[in-house]
């Protein structure tokens, strides 16, 4: 297997071109925090008042803060899919929501972001949520894992596998579990319970966070996780150390590669349940668990800066600070999140949230910082996390063939600001699909593809909450006089319902939207 996907990589790579030595002594370091579940409205630099993020809000006043930036999707492992691959995830089954003991979904051997660093002289690294699976078919979680983040271009990394909610509640260092003791193997099964640990649903006196839904499997750390673990006691994660553990990872990896043009991966797990802030976070903003854990988040940047600043590398590396998807309050426990929002407004202005085809569903914070080049200042530019592939390939002078990054295209001018102008349409996943050209919004419950609703409890939950009842088959905004997405046009704008319907349907029959000239 090993030999198979190092000949695929390499076939790929030869093909590409001639590979580059190092890049330009001008090449800035690249950084990207991906956080999770972060919302438009949950930073001080986007509205919020009640949460305080000083370090968030310092690197926006440093850079450019865009008000329509996107995640490709409206939940996390489509959008982190198609940040790395520069393709909508809705073109490929099997990349919703994935289990914690899923096969990897980025084919070993494709042009990714890292993969294309990689080539460009960088050395690349993965810190974080990693939520796109490992292996090719059963796991096992005792051995080395591959393929992983190593077979699609990082040179090294340090992973929760899946999610903080779901087992393995392990780390994964390269390719194998952190800790794992040998003598007290690995089982993870997500069908049936292994082992005789306690779970949520017939030990709910062991919890130290209830549930609301699901949730109920195998508990560790006195919280409940969605699928069942036995063994590996000495390598399980303790929740409260999470935000610690991976900022020193990420922070060692800026020291280790200090010396050459890096990139760094960075995707933290907060704001993704279970919120278990550090004791010194919790109680701390006044907002109550899921507030903790956005000061305990900037807190994690705060960190990375410092290290950059420490370097004397600031100046010369691209922060980029965004989400995976919009935000999401109750999402599997009662840890009194909403009740205890205090007035705070995660979406900010925007309708929906996590799970929703509406704005708030991938509209999300994206802070750019380049001191050595990007003035500071704000951008009105249409943008998603999907056109990173083919902006970093034109910010290190690379060329994309024509089979890489199919939807991603060339924003650079509108990253650096020095363009107003962004990509001319989107499809955002979430609940169907949506269409986003010019003043326009179009909404169709029935272009389902990968995009329809997530089969889980907590999806529909969320869904019926943030959607209401009477959500319509096909919905049109003008978001320049209705960004609330309050005034559905669709039976009096019926020419424009058409247009878009057919850009739409066109953009998933051809299967992919970035012109190859």
């Amino acid at each position: 297997m090993r030999s198979r996907f190092s000949t695929a990589t390499a076939l790929v790579l030869a093909l590409w071109g001639t590979t580059v030595s190092g890049a330009d002594d001008v090449s800035p370091n690249i950084v990207v925090i991906y956080a999770d579940d972060l919302g438009y409205g949950d930073l001080g630099c986007y509205g919020a008042t009640q949460v305080k993020t000083p370090n968030l809000d310092r690197l926006a006043a440093r850079g450019l803060r865009f008000t329509d930036a996107h995640a490709s999707a409206a939940t996390c492992t489509p959008s982190r899919y198609a940040l790395l691959t520069g393709e909508y995830a809705w073109r490929q089954k099997g990349t919703n929501i994935l289990p914690g003991d899923a096969s990897l979904i980025i084919k070993p051997g494709r042009i990714t972001v890292p993969a294309m660093l990689k080539q460009a002289g960088y050395t690349t690294g993965c810190v974080g949520k990693w939520h796109l699976g490992l292996g090719e078919g059963p796991i096992d979680w005792n051995s080395e894992i591959r393929p992983g983040p190593l077979e699609v271009g990082f040179d090294s990394s340090f992973i929760l596998p899946a999610t903080g909610d779901r087992v393995p509640c392990v780390y994964v260092k390269d390719r194998r579990v952190v800790g794992l003791d040998p003598k007290d193997p690995i089982r993870v099964d997500y069908l049936q319970p292994v082992g005789d640990d306690p779970t949520g649903r017939l030990n709910p006196d062991q919890l130290k966070i209830k549930l609301s839904h699901g949730h109920d499997n195998t508990i560790v750390n006195g919280i409940s996780r969605i699928g069942y673990m036995a063994g590996g006691k000495a390598a399980r994660w303790v929740d409260e150390d999470m935000a610690d553990v991976l900022t020193r990872e990420a922070t060692a990896f800026i020291d280790r590669n200090q010396a050459h043009p890096f990139f760094l991966y960075f995707a933290t797990h907060d704001v993704h349940v279970p919120r278990v802030p550090h004791p010194r976070f919790a109680g701390k903003s006044g907002c109550g668990v899921r507030g903790d854990v956005i000061e305990e988040l900037d807190w994690c940047v705060g960190e990375v800066l410092a290290t950059l600043d420490r370097l004397k590398l600031a100046d010369n590396t691209l922060v980029l600070f965004s989400s995976d998807n919009g935000p999401v309050v109750d999402d599997g426990y009662a840890d009194d999140a909403e009740p205890m929002l205090n007035g705070h407004r995660p979406a900010g202005p925007l309708r929906g949230g996590k799970y929703s085809p509406y704005e708030g569903g991938t509209r999300v914070p994206l802070i750019a910082c380049w001191p050595a080049k990007i003035k500071p200042g704000i951008s009105d530019a249409l943008i998603c996390q999907i056109d990173l592939l083919a902006t970093f390939a034109a910010l290190t002078k690379r060329n994309l063939p024509q089979e890489a990054g199919p939807d991603s295209f060339d924003v650079l001018p509108a990253l650096l600001g020095t363009s107003p102008v962004g990509r001319d349409h989107l499809v955002e996943q979430g609940g169907g699909l949506s269409l986003r050209q010019g003043k326009w919004k179009l909404i169709s419950r029935q272009a389902n593809g990968q995009g329809g609703p997530v089969a889980t409890k907590k999806a529909a939950v969320a869904k019926k909450k943030k959607n209401g009842p009477s959500a319509s088959a096909v919905e049109l905004f003008d978001l320049a006089v209705d960004p609330a997405e309050t005034n559905n046009l669709a039976s009096s704008h019926l020419e424009e319902v058409e247009q878009l319907s057919r850009l739409l349907e066109r953009i998933r029959q051809e299967g992919r939207s970035r012109l190859v000239h």
